[in-house]
């Protein structure tokens, strides 16, 4: 989907939230007007109802359900659109977001639309009357979630190159640099990563990966499973079933190393003796493992604080929505535990 040109004005004029004078003036009419046409009350015709509501959509306008009444000092309130709290990377994501939150005084409104039931763009719908501003997790989808919020900001993790107005994303290549030294220097010549990604090909993850070993001259084979543990441990079972053993695997996520370390264990491997095994992402589970998981890790306290900080500026007009300012990268850390 192309940007509209509704869509590009709104993300790059953001400077501050739209109020409803905002909306009167561009409608031409009263703010008892807009009050009227926003909550569907009579003496008002049909058609400037819908001109006035298209207008604040367009502005990002949308009446505080949180201080009814109060000209002024509508307390923020921030969405926050995640695929899945069963995979443990998600709660640690949402708690270091609403911490952040929490220290401002914001209320956050989560939605999780892990079941299927909707997509990311009616998830970002579905929030949109309740908040300034949404930070999410959207796979490729941002054009039309940013046009659903109009001028109030969205923030999108691990995308890069969105038409959203802000970007949270990840230095893969680094992650993989350090993974794979790592593995070298420990003497690993045949490394196996295990993707996630339903379309073919590679994940942005995967292709890094890719990218990493041909500037440093190694072979990797990638393998596929689903993002969960009993996909990765099936996966793995039958990679070694068909007589193939990798001295050394780097999973996904730390989710997915789980299963592959039942894996290993179940055809009799040991890690690191046999096959070393590197995860990704830094979640909790990966110190309750036998043997503790090596891992590339983020600070998800990090990843929070600057994913807030972010929208602060962009509600505050200090950060222009789409400029440089606007597209934040962060860096794994490699760590080294039993496992690799």
């Amino acid at each position: 989907m192309e940007p509209t040109p509704e869509d590009s004005t709104a993300v790059g004029t953001l400077s501050r939230r739209a109020t409803i004078v905002d909306v009167a003036s561009a409608a031409g009419v009263s703010k008892q007007t807009v009050t009227r046409a926003m909550n569907d009350m009579p003496g008002i015709k049909a058609e400037t109802r819908d001109r006035i509501k298209n207008l604040a959509r367009e502005l990002g306008y949308v009446p505080s359900r949180f201080a009814k009444g109060l000209a002024q000092g509508a307390r923020t309130s921030i969405g926050l659109a995640i695929p899945g709290l069963t995979n443990p990377y998600f709660p640690a994501f949402v708690s270091s977001v609403v911490e952040q939150s929490t220290q401002r005084d914001w209320h956050v409104v989560i939605h999780d639309y892990a079941d299927g039931s909707v997509d990311p763009v009616s998830a970002v719908t579905q929030l949109a009357p309740q908040v300034d501003a949404v930070i999410g997790y959207l796979g490729n989808e941002t054009g039309a979630s940013q046009e659903i919020l109009g001028r109030r900001p969205l923030v999108l993790l691990d995308l890069t190159n969105s038409r959203s107005a802000g970007e949270v994303s990840f230095d893969y290549g680094h992650a993989a640099t350090l993974a794979l030294e790592h593995l070298i220097g420990k003497g690993r010549t045949r490394i196996t990563y295990l993707d996630y990604v339903r379309d073919g090909g590679l994940s942005v993850r995967g292709q890094a990966f890719a990218r990493r070993a041909g500037e440093l001259g190694i072979a990797i084979t990638f393998i596929n499973s689903e993002g969960s543990a009993p996909s990765a441990r099936q996966a793995i079972t039958s990679l070694l079933d068909q007589g193939v053993t990798p001295d050394a695997l780097v999973t996904f996520n730390d989710v997915m190393a789980a299963g592959a370390l039942k894996a290993l264990s179940e055809a009799g491997k040991s890690v690191p003796e046999d096959c070393a095994v590197i995860g990704m992402d830094g979640i909790a589970l990966g110190e309750l493992l036998n043997p503790e998981l090596t891992t590339l890790a983020l600070d998800f306290r990090e990843v929070g604080a600057v994913a807030v900080g972010l929208i602060e500026r962009l509600l505050s007009g200090d950060t222009t929505p789409g400029d440089t300012t606007s597209k934040m990268i962060l860096k794994h850390h490699l760590t080294v535990r039993q496992s690799a």
